[in-house]
């Protein structure tokens, strides 16, 4: 949507930002003093009181600090029910929580962001002059929580709503154009979740429509070029469609070559472009496109700061780059570039959680499917940003929400440990499968956390901790705002610094009694204690192989392979059984329970005998 229109009065040369800030504060604390009708009220209200310091705050840059956050709360209660500000002062606050939500992918925040939103549009009904926008906010939350959590209902009402808008901007409507592009959009979404053909047919459609409506010469041509490419690109890699394709490149270039050089937006340009090129390199093996699509990455990171949010996307696509090249040419040295970008992509430290999750996913399918040797790296960088991830928490509810995101990781936990024993590492196959079960079943249920933990122990050293990983997170979401490369360097050595902070204060945390492993996982000797009754067999089901570890009471774990039995056999099994049980509790208890038995014998032969030998 465009830009809001500004509501702003024109601030005095000496109001600065901290000065905004201070009065909003007084005023919420001087208001409640101040009742309705009163003299001290009529001083305190009006254009030159708190509604002056009210549109100083509107005007203040998005601040997605627990600060800024805060600040956008206190301007939204000076603002009570009837007051003409009171929609936009929501909306601000609205969009403070969605940055945060953007930045640390709790779903608490934007789950509030939508109320947020739902309220915004209530107060404006049909008929105000910014609904359209408001709908539009409302629609891009709820898209970004289906992003996050997959539920189609939040996709199918953000479709609504941006009806709504395209309802409220008819031919002529100065916004027309950005209802047509973001309804475009959401079709496009749902063509890549559900397939339906209408839904990119649509999509194409109304972007087409939205590019005659920003003629050669338009400000915002640029984007509209860049997002109907998005959506023939779409089409290409479902329907595989070559014309499509070739329309995506014509149209990435057009839209590059009107994007100025120092434009903060242009590496998405670039990386855009090199994912057609390398699409269009994998079908034709024209070796110029694939070397086009690195440079063009490249070129991506060179425009970004050293911790842009973004340079994890120019890191993934270079990533494909290389990767695409290596099935083609098979050229061991793209593989490791390959990897090193996953590697670089997954630890970038300014991007949020959940991206580099997915990524260190994609990782570890990778170099199983062209079996390389970071193989447990990625699947150790896995687990270890998801437990991050988790730990940041504050309930058991919420740490299930973030878990059940990574469904499709599931297998993971086997998987990893499968490859342990595939590498000789018995011990590390032991931890993986334990932290990864950790993971999906303790972690994700359990009432306290490490750093509630470490407040009971020592609130001190807990207060240092929070009060470090606050200041580095909001070095690092601040620094994603920063277009200067000077300041950009500063910030970035500023974060270094804060980080080196933080890694002290852990360091400090894991010299405690009882503290060692903090934010770590558990070590085999951990995990044996389990055996100290007798030892415990831990059954490794996973696509690669199959196999179980024994761990002793003492001393090393012993592996057993399972050779002749495949994963397919066991889901087989599995069902079988289930079957079987069911059909047995409707028998009488005199008849024989012959398939049990069968099955039964199947799993001594083939599993217990094997261990028990």
């Amino acid at each position: 949507m465009p830009p809001f229109p500004s509501s702003a009065t024109p601030l005095h040369c000496k109001d600065t930002a901290a000065d905004i800030r201070e009065a909003a504060q007084l005023y919420h604390e001087l208001l409640p003093f101040c009742p309705e009708g009163t003299y001290l009220r009529s001083i305190a209200a009006g254009e030159n009181g708190v509604d002056h310091v009210i549109r100083g705050c509107i005007g203040l840059p998005i601040d997605a600090s627990d600060e800024g956050i805060h600040l956008r709360r206190v301007v939204f209660e000076l603002c009570p029910l009837g007051h003409q500000l009171r929609p936009r002062a929501l909306h601000e606050l609205a969009q403070a929580v969605k940055a945060r939500f953007d930045q640390h992918g709790n779903i608490d925040d934007i789950d509030e962001d939508i109320q947020f939103r739902r309220e915004t549009v209530f107060l404006c009904p049909e008929g105000h002059a910014h609904r359209h926008v408001y709908l539009s906010n409302l629609a891009f939350s709820l898209m970004s929580r289906f992003d996050h959590q997959g539920k189609p209902n939040d996709l199918n009402e953000a479709i609504s709503l941006l009806e709504e808008v395209l309802r409220l901007c008819p031919v002529g409507h100065e916004s027309r154009d950005f209802s047509l592009d973001n309804l475009g959009g959401a079709f496009n979404t749902r063509f890549k979740k559900c397939g339906d053909i209408d839904d990119i047919t649509r999509a194409i459609s109304l972007r087409r429509e939205a590019l005659t409506l920003r003629p050669p010469g338009h400000p915002r041509r640029d984007t509209t070029l860049n997002n109907l490419a998005s959506a023939l690109q779409t089409r290409y890699d479902k329907l595989d469609v070559s014309e499509d394709l070739n329309e995506a490149i014509d149209l990435y270039r057009e839209s590059l070559r009107l994007t100025r050089h120092d434009d903060p937006e242009r590496h998405v340009n670039l990386f855009n472009l090199s994912s057609v090129l390398c699409s269009r390199f994998t079908e034709t093996q024209e070796n110029e496109d694939v070397e086009e699509a690195i440079t063009l990455c490249q070129e991506s990171l060179a425009a970004l700061s050293s911790l842009h949010p973004e340079r994890y996307f120019s890191y993934m696509r270079l990533q494909e780059a290389y990767l695409s090249r290596y099935r083609i040419l098979h050229d061991p040295a793209d593989l490791s570039l390959a990897i090193e970008n996953f590697r670089l992509g997954s630890r970038h430290p300014t991007q949020g959680f959940p991206e580099r999750i997915i990524h260190a996913f994609n990782w570890a399918v990778t170099v199983e499917r062209h079996v390389h040797g970071s193989a447990l790296e990625a699947y150790s960088t896995f687990f270890e940003l998801l437990d991050a991830h988790l730990a940041t928490r504050s309930s058991a509810t919420s740490r299930r929400e973030a878990a059940s995101s990574f469904h499709y990781a599931r297998t993971l936990p086997v998987d990893a440990a499968s490859c342990a024993i595939r590498c000789d590492s018995l011990r590390q196959a032991v931890e993986l499968a334990e932290q990864g079960r950790g993971q999906q079943w303790s972690l994700a249920s359990r009432l306290r956390t490490p750093v509630e933990d470490l407040e009971s122990a020592n609130p001190n050293l807990a207060h240092n901790y929070l009060a470090l990983s606050k200041l580095v997170s909001n070095a690092a979401q601040s620094s994603s705002t920063i277009t200067d490369r000077a300041a950009a360097d500063r910030a970035a050595t500023e974060y270094r610094r804060l980080t080196r902070r933080w890694e002290a204060a852990v360091a400090e945390i894991r010299d405690l009694r009882g503290f060692s492993r903090f934010l770590l996982p558990p070590l085999y000797e951990d995990l044996q204690a389990a055996a100290r009754h007798g030892p415990v067999i831990i059954l490794i089901a996973s696509q690669y192989s199959c196999s179980a570890i024994i761990v002793p009471t003492s001393g090393d774990p012993h592996h057993v392979p399972l050779s002749s039995v495949a994963l397919a056999d066991l889901k087989i099994l599995k069902d079988r059984f289930t079957r079987a049980i069911r059909h047995a509790s409707r028998m009488n208890p005199t008849e024989l329970r012959s398939d049990l038995i069968v099955l039964s014998r199947i799993i001594w032969d083939e599993i217990m005998l094997p261990i028990v030998n």
